[in-house]
């Protein structure tokens, strides 16, 4: 499908029914080619937060998130 940047704003709901197609969207602005829309791969939908490394790292702290925030804030509003 081609679309323009007017396409874009005016005819949405036809571009993400073309993407729904599995179509790729060739995006024209004043009659050149400037990008692909291409429909999204739904077997990659990347990583689970869970299989961060990081996930679940404070896990144990009972420090309340105000309290915390306070505390890394405390550096910039000390120096003013």
């Amino acid at each position: 499908m081609k679309a323009s940047s007017v396409d874009l704003r005016y005819k949405t709901k036809e571009i993400f029914e073309a993407l729904e197609r599995r179509e790729t969207i060739a995006l024209h602005v004043r009659g050149k080619l400037k990008g692909y829309i291409v429909p999204a791969d739904r077997k990659n939908t990347g990583i689970k937060a869970e299989d961060h490394p990081f996930f679940g790292s404070r896990a144990g702290d009972h420090e309340d998130v105000a309290a915390i925030m306070k505390r890394l804030r405390a550096p910039r509003y000390d120096a003013l």
